[in-house]
């Protein structure tokens, strides 16, 4: 395989210079990372954030907080998962490529650049071992549609990780397998049923000729892999681990071990998978004596599933009482907040404030400048991380003047764009998705809301405030125009 500073182009050159690696006695201080992102997990689906315990128990994720920091104000970039994870990697708004509105289509070639730096690369570059389990979602190979029959590349480890174990796109997805590295697990040939024609367990296939993922099974098999890979990590290097499990994305399919366990039914039994998968890498940690030097982040692709009538697991767990938005209007898909806010807790023994709450406002685009940050690597100016701020003041819990994010843009699954600025919100009401749902039409025309006045946007106040409406509709087009919105000057 070619080595990563091969995959780039020569322009790049000068900037990689200045993240060249530490000597080993510096990388032995650098923290080990485990990134867990896990999928549609909304803020009331966790006790520490306030989940009722008659409903589900988060024993695992509730460790986090408590010997960690927790966000209040945690953010997605996109109530959806694509654009969020794109995001997390690349320190980019996803918009900023030609996916505006919507996922990425399980067809899909991989949406990250090869030579745009990602928090996988930029740490590989440092001296890291790298590794991306679970969930992927951001496409392989270079065409349209993927041939998954042929070597999947490029691919995750074509964009900083040394490792991949995943599922292509979702839970349940079409192709039925898991992705090893860069191909199909247990390929066995090149023949593919016709689509449609190929049935597992009554529901339509991809029709691959390759053991066929079991979806009670698929969690279990995500997290031994990821404790399988921490178990090989030698201790002399720091290592990133990119951890994405399917829960609690539809469909529901807890295993024998959750199903019955919770107050809610199904869903609030998946909610107990995903905390035992939790469980299961931090006593990996522990039994490995590599958790004292680990930083361990715990947060969300997007706002949750929320469903108030009929038979979904999800309604019958509103039914009994769950609110997986909590105080926020809206869900998963929306503009509003309930799209957008999710559990986010940091956990690093001796350097992040045990037991700690943290309410400033950020956003998981954050992640590769704070990565940067941490690990004393400059970012290339205009050339990567356009839309990340450095946010690990936040983190150690250390006391600025002024807020690390000065504002930041959000966006839905129909492509209407929001900026937050301070108290506000101005949602631009434009979807940019042809034929939206009717039944978010609520989002398609601009709207004001005051955050600290009225956090549950009941009241736009766009008519009371036309000069925020102004100020924030001209930063917003600017942020669009230029390319990016970490560049400081560019703030008013």
């Amino acid at each position: 395989m070619k080595s990563a500073l091969a995959l780039l182009p020569i322009f790049h050159f000068g900037f990689l210079c200045l993240l060249c690696g530490p000597s080993s006695a510096a990388e032995a201080r650098r923290p080990n990372i485990v990134f867990i992102l896990a999928d549609d997990l909304d803020v009331g689906s966790v006790n520490c954030y306030h989940a009722a315990t008659n409903l589900v128990h988060t024993p695992n994720i509730d460790r986090l907080a408590r010997e960690g920091r927790r966000f209040t104000d945690a953010n997605t970039p996109s109530s959806v998962c694509s654009p969020t994870r794109y995001a997390v990697l690349t320190g980019r708004y996803c918009w900023r490529t030609a996916l505006k509105h919507e996922v990425l289509a399980v067809g899909d070639p991989l949406w990250i650049e090869t030579n745009r730096l990602t928090v996988a690369s930029l740490l590989r570059r440092q001296g890291y071992h790298t590794a991306a389990v679970g969930k992927w979602h951001l496409g392989y190979g270079p065409t349209n549609p993927v041939n998954y029959t042929a070597t999947l590349r490029p691919g995750p480890r074509d964009v900083g990780f040394d490792y991949h174990f995943g599922v292509p796109s979702n839970h349940g997805d079409v192709t039925g397998i898991f992705v090893d590295n860069e191909g199909v697990l247990g390929l066995r040939s090149t023949n593919l049923a016709p689509f449609g024609k190929s049935i597992y367990r009554g529901q339509p296939f991809m029709g691959l000729d390759a053991p066929q993922r079991q979806d009670k099974l698929v969690m279990d098999v995500l997290t031994d892999q990821a404790v399988s890979w921490l178990e090989k990590q030698d201790a002399r290097a720091p290592f990133f681990l990119y951890f994405t499990p399917v829960a609690v994305h539809q469909p529901i399919t807890p295993s024998a071990r959750t199903k019955g366990s919770s107050g809610c039914g199904p869903y609030g039994d998946w909610i107990h998978e995903l905390d035992h998968s939790v469980g299961r890498i931090l006593h990996a940690l522990d039994r490995l004596k590599l958790a004292d030097n680990t930083l361990v982040i715990f947060t969300s692709d997007n706002g949750g599933v929320l469903l108030t009538d009929g038979s979904a697991p999800e309604a019958k767990a509103y039914e009994a009482g769950m609110r997986v938005s909590g105080p926020w209007r809206g869900r998963k898909h929306s503009i509003y907040e309930g799209g957008f806010r999710v559990p986010y807790l940091a956990r690093w023994p001796g350097k992040i404030p045990a037991g700690t709450v943290c309410t400033e406002t950020i956003n998981l685009v954050d992640t590769l400048a704070t990565t940067a940050a941490l690990v004393g690597a400059n970012l290339p100016h205009g050339q990567a991380a356009e839309d990340s701020f450095n946010v690990l003041p936040a983190l150690l819990g250390q006391k600025t003047d002024q807020p690390l994010r000065p504002d930041m843009i959000v966006h839905s699954a129909d492509g209407v764009f929001a900026i937050r600025r301070g108290q506000w919100k101005w949602i631009e009401g434009k979807p940019s998705k042809p034929n939206p749902p009717r039944g978010r039409s609520a989002e398609f025309k601009p709207q004001l809301y005051n955050l600290t006045d009225d956090p549950a946007e009941t009241q736009d106040v766009s008519a009371q405030h036309p000069d925020v409406v102004t100020r924030l509709r001209a930063v917003l087009d600017r942020y669009r125009s230029q390319g990016n919105s970490r560049d400081k000057l560019s703030n008013p």
